[in-house]
């Protein structure tokens, strides 16, 4: 909770309130994918792997450039932390907060899953999401956030007084990566970064605008999407909250695998090409 203001209102403060807001990043500009096109894809489309991620784990999969991926819920209500990387080379990593600026908390069909700087080209393109009806609620929930940042043993030992816990979302992405490329688990828990929080509904609350939770409305046979731009390697936590309605970090809560399926088109889109780096010439320094 927010301390009780200790500096007094000015007299015109209802009138800097009331100050009409900008968007910070406008996207008029940000050539839009051609949805209907991926989605034409989807009809013959083969499956080339499989991998279940166990609950309160971690496992690691990869999807070659040009494929889809689909994470499914199989057996009950369950939330997953994904992380994203150039299977090539793993200093492009996903980037959730300029995933946020460019489309907003939550993400869905047609936004795009942007890499870090200074790469800042789209990794993945979402293409089809199950819950997409279930929109923003009266608490200002929705699915699929960027705006959390994993549950982490770190955190948890700060705020349960000393707890011990090695099955957080970020323990479980760093044994996945580490095991997946052979580094050690130093290394590994570097690279692992911000999450794309898939079928976890979550929002902020109005009061006190703290990041909130509630129990998630996937269900088994529900499915979110994506189409790999670039060669992706992908590490996803089953997390130990299950549906995230009451903790992140617990042995208690009800908990389900999550089953990742990657899947090969009979084509690529007509004139798809994958996308480059950002523009930006370095050259003229930073």
């Amino acid at each position: 909770m927010k301390p009780a203001p200790l500096a007094p209102a000015p007299d015109d403060a209802d009138q800097r309130r009331a100050v009409a807001p900008v968007i910070c990043y406008p996207v008029d500009t940000l050539p839009r994918p051609d949805l209907a096109a991926y989605r034409a894809l989807r009809d013959g489309l083969v499956t080339v792997d499989e991998v279940i991620v166990p609950p309160r784990d971690g496992a690691a999969f990869t999807v070659p450039q040009g494929h889809f991926c689909r994470i499914h819920s199989v057996e009950g209500p369950q939330v997953g932390d994904l992380n994203l990387w150039n299977a090539d080379d793993l200093d492009e990593a996903f980037f959730s907060g300029k995933t946020r600026a460019l489309h907003g908390t939550h993400v869905g069909p047609g936004d795009r899953l942007w890499s870090k700087l200074p790469y800042l080209r789209p990794m993945a393109t979402v293409t089809h999401d199950t819950l997409d009806w279930y929109g923003f609620d009266t608490f200002g929930g929705g699915c699929h956030d960027v705006i959390g940042t994993r549950c982490d043993p770190y955190t948890h030992a700060l705020l349960s007084e000393g707890g011990q816990y090695h099955h957080c979302c970020h323990s479980n992405l760093t044994r996945a990566l580490a095991q997946a490329r052979a580094l050690p688990a130093d290394e590994a828990e570097r690279r692992v970064h911000d999450v794309l929080n898939v079928f976890m509904c979550t929002g902020f609350t109005r009061d006190t605008g703290q990041y909130f939770m509630k129990a998630s409305p996937v269900r088994p046979g529900d499915y979110f999407e994506f189409f790999a731009e670039i060669p992706l390697l992908g590490a996803l936590s089953a997390c130990p909250g299950g549906d995230c309605s009451a903790s992140h970090s617990s042995d208690a809560a009800a908990c389900f695998p999550l089953r990742v399926e990657i899947l090969r088109p009979a084509r690529l889109p007509d004139g798809w090409s994958p996308p480059a780096p950002a523009a930006y010439d370095r050259s003229h320094g930073l």
